[in-house]
């Protein structure tokens, strides 16, 4: 945790040190547990089975009906029964009040509002972090929390869904949503009006430099909160870090606005452009050298796209091969060797790049010079680029030891 500043109150010091306490005892998969113990067992069932509470695959209403011999209608009305029953537990207060102090904090530290996934990543990881959950199935770990919270103690923190403006996202039920809503709609128009991805620290100067932000600055304030800085780790890169830990509220709305999304290499952008969600190989392809920044070989190029995930889907290094032969904006560079037409490189022969420096110089040149502006375009030895000048029928050797195009 942070060092508080002097000027804090004593109630902040006391709400902050059980906040300590809170994220070392949470567990979420005992308190399913303790939930699930007050029910029959085929209502334990059939929650497990619905919510994924067991295992991470859902079931449906009607496998659920087979296994149990019910009607798919029947399921469902054991489903909200069962649901209903634990609502009204005597003792639900003190049951989930742990994680219901960590949520609604977390909320407020976040501007009141927080993308669903991005809430869950740091919810398992202060668990992780604090000796719990390590043994846990990651996705089953999450709809422990997606069950408790849009299900159990939804008259408080409830679910944002089906909204225009954001991803499936949680808040406190008092939090009014006009003004995020507000700076949502006005930041996406910008992001599409600009056309081009933006670094997080670009992405949150353009969020104060909207008039919603301005307008409604005092609401995007928020005290100093959780350090998180070793929660986020692995949630957002590390380059990250610091902004998404200093400026929880500004970078929690970037994170849940719909449509504009980061890519894997932490770019911001529309939601449609296939720099952020890449559709094809070749997409992913064109992502992979861009980032790089260089040339690649085809089979590394090929690795770190399986590395890097996207979409999960896993590609062979023959199908990348062919995409970088056949398209026009990759260009061969060296022996397997392929780089990003728009950097400079030009396509053609090493004598056709020889040419085309000849040209551009429009005057002879030496071989020191050539060599030297060649390697700029192509990856390759010296030699090669010798033994293209030998060929006579393009390149003749002028006095001086210098090279010009045949007439």
């Amino acid at each position: 945790m942070k060092n508080h500043m002097a000027g804090e109150s004593i109630l902040d010091k006391i709400i902050n040190q059980k906040q300590a306490e809170t994220i070392g005892r949470l567990h979420v998969g005992d308190i399913i547990t303790t939930l699930l113990e007050r029910l029959g067992e085929r209502e334990q069932d059939i929650l497990k089975r619905r919510f994924g509470l067991s295992k991470a695959a859902k079931a449906t209403l009607e496998e659920i009906g087979k296994s149990h011999n019910l009607t798919r209608e029947r399921v469902r009305q054991i489903e909200t029964g069962s649901i209903a029953k634990l609502k009204k537990l005597d003792d639900l207060v003190a049951i989930v009040a742990d994680l219901k102090m960590l949520v609604t904090r977390l909320l407020e530290d976040h501007g009141g509002l927080m993308d669903k996934e991005y809430l869950f990543d740091i919810l398992s990881a202060l668990a992780i972090d604090h000796g719990k959950a390590k043994d846990e199935d990651p996705k089953v770990y999450r709809n422990h929390f997606n069950f408790i919270l849009s299900k159990i103690i939804d008259s408080e923190i409830e679910p944002v869904e089906s909204s225009e403006h954001f991803n499936t996202s949680f808040k406190m039920r008092y939090q009014e949503l006009d003004h995020l809503e507000e700076l949502a709609k006005e930041l996406l128009n910008k992001v599409k009006s600009v056309k081009r991805l933006f670094i997080t620290e670009e992405l949150l100067d353009l969020v104060r430099e909207t008039d919603s932000y301005k307008k409604y600055e005092e609401k995007f304030k928020t005290k100093e909160g959780l350090d998180l800085a070793d929660a986020l780790r692995g949630i957002v890169p590390d380059n990250e870090l610091d902004l998404a830990n200093e400026h929880k509220s500004l970078f929690s709305i970037l994170k849940a606005i719909a449509q504009i999304e980061q890519n894997k290499f932490g770019y911001w952008g529309h939601g449609e452009s296939r720099e952020i969600n890449p559709k094809t190989i070749n997409d992913k392809i064109y992502l992979v050298l861009k980032n790089h920044g260089k040339p690649l070989h085809y089979e590394e190029i090929s690795k770190k796209i399986n590395e890097t995930g996207f979409d999960g889907k896993k590609v062979n290094t023959a199908t990348v091969h062919n995409e970088l032969i056949l398209d026009g904006k990759y260009v061969l560079v060296g022996r397997g060797l392929y780089a990003l037409k728009e950097w400079g490189y030009s396509k053609g022969t090493v004598a056709d790049v020889i040419a085309d420096v000849l040209t551009k110089a429009q005057k002879p040149l030496t071989k020191k010079e050539i060599t030297e502006e060649v390697m700029k375009q192509r990856m390759v030895k010296k030699t090669t680029i010798d033994l293209a000048l030998m060929n006579k029928k393009r390149f003749e050797r002028m006095t001086g030891n210098k090279y010009a195009l045949v007439k």
